[in-house]
């Protein structure tokens, strides 16, 4: 996958070309997909949030990169998400807990 720039909202053109696939498959994975649900403009155009993106890398993985079929990529991605946390809370967590750690430090 390609970079994409720091953006609030992206076309499906720039995600297709990010991900190297057509804007028609992008598509289809919304129908089979239903959590991911870009938001449209007032004349239909799909814009893709950061969140739709990082959920369009987990499917495009299963999907193109492990061979995984649609029906098991679906159940991937629901086991995932009943099991884990997403990067970002993570990386919250840990932050909270490095900074009590120091604070305990400097106390000592």
């Amino acid at each position: 996958m390609q970079n994409l720039p720091d953006k609030r909202y992206y076309s499906i053109g720039e995600v297709a070309e990010a991900f190297s696939v057509n804007t028609s498959l992008i598509r289809f994975w919304e129908t089979q997909f239903p959590q991911l649900s870009p938001k449209k403009n007032a004349r239909g155009a799909r814009k893709f949030t950061p969140e739709d993106v990082a959920l369009l890398k987990q499917i495009h993985h299963l999907v193109k990169e492990k061979g995984f079929t649609l029906e098991g990529a679906k159940t991937q991605l629901k086991k995932e998400k009943k099991h884990s946390m997403s990067n970002a809370e993570l990386i919250e967590r840990l932050e909270g807990v490095k900074k009590e750690l120091i604070a305990i430090r400097d106390q000592l």
